[in-house]
């Protein structure tokens, strides 16, 4: 099943809404999913053109990064992984967010295959939903983790194409919805320099609708880096959580930018939308340190503060 259908699933399950009540929503969700699959890959609009990737020595993983990494001379890679929306093995699910990230210098790394857009096997004739009920993932944190293991083990080792490229201080974990979860799991590993976390937030009652996924808030207390949450407006199912975070959040520096676009964000628009813009401002401030980058989200007069289209609120950023 495609992975819109999953996350809609997540979203549908956790709110407690039968399958047989959402058909029409199913059913636009299936043509936003073929219109999204037929897509071409982009390779982004950074000064590195990305390319989608597998490689032999991380099979269950999908890899985007800078298709010619001499033209970065001396500039080394970030690494971000990520955790796909509704938890599932779709790396291919946010391709042109991704893309889009690693063509302004970072390797991003997606557990999974390729089971969306291009180079996808053909999608099943009938695409069942899931029975009601408590839904599972079908990828771990621990298999989102792997790919910052395999990464930072490849620059250490001699004829590896990223050999001496990445540079281990700038590391940083993002997902969406569930994937989010699985981020702000990670994002206690003191090797994480950065956190984005999308249309996601641990469930203000430390319920556990997602079968596989276990996170109560009181692990925000262990974050030791700056994270930023990206929301899609009040209409985003996880609003209530991804806002009940940030008030909760008091020992680190902590912003949450929304867009009212939905519980979908804008991954399916053309190099990921404008959400992804917000992605590569954050990692470069916090990972590069430009001082431009930090004007997105500095001051009163910031550009998400002043962006009409945009509401932020922040902590501990000024």
């Amino acid at each position: 099943m495609r992975t819109a259908m999953i996350a809609a699933a997540l979203a549908l399950g956790a709110s407690g809404v039968a399958w047989g009540q959402a058909a029409p929503a199913a059913d636009a969700m299936r043509a936003a999913q073929r219109a999204y699959d037929a897509k071409p890959d982009t390779r982004g609009t950074g000064p590195y053109p990305a390319a989608k990737l597998t490689d032999p020595g991380l099979p269950d993983h999908v890899l985007y990064r800078p298709s010619d990494l001499a033209a970065m001379g001396a500039r080394k890679l970030g690494v971000v992984v990520w955790g796909n929306g509704a938890c599932s093995d779709d790396g291919a699910s946010a391709r042109l967010h991704l893309a889009e990230i690693a063509s302004h210098g970072y390797l991003v790394i997606a557990p999974g295959t390729i089971k969306s857009g291009p180079g996808a096997p053909p999608p099943s004739e009938v695409e069942a939903p899931p029975p009601p009920g408590q839904l599972g993932v079908k990828t771990s944190s621990a298999q989102v983790s792997a790919g910052l293991d395999w990464a930072l083990a490849e620059n250490a080792r001699k004829g590896s194409p990223l050999y001496g490229r990445i540079d281990p201080k700038m590391l940083a974990v993002s997902g969406h919805s569930c994937g989010g979860l699985q981020a702000l799991q990670i994002a206690v590993d003191p090797r994480i320099r950065a956190v984005i976390i999308h249309n996601s937030g641990v469930f203000k009652d430390n319920a556990n609708p997602i079968r596989g996924m276990t996170i109560a808030k009181s692990e925000l207390k262990k974050l030791h880096t700056p994270v930023l949450y990206i929301m899609g407006g009040p209409t985003d199912i996880a609003w209530p959580n991804g806002n009940d975070d940030f008030d909760k959040i008091d020992t680190v520096p902590v912003a949450i930018a929304s867009l009212d676009v939905g519980h979908g964000g804008t991954f399916q628009d053309d190099n990921g939308g404008r959400v992804t813009q917000v992605d590569v401002a954050w990692l470069a401030w916090q990972l590069r340190h430009d001082a431009a980058a930090a004007r997105w989200f500095k001051g009163s007069d910031c550009r998400l503060c002043t962006d009409s289209q945009w509401t932020l609120r922040k902590k501990r950023i000024d």
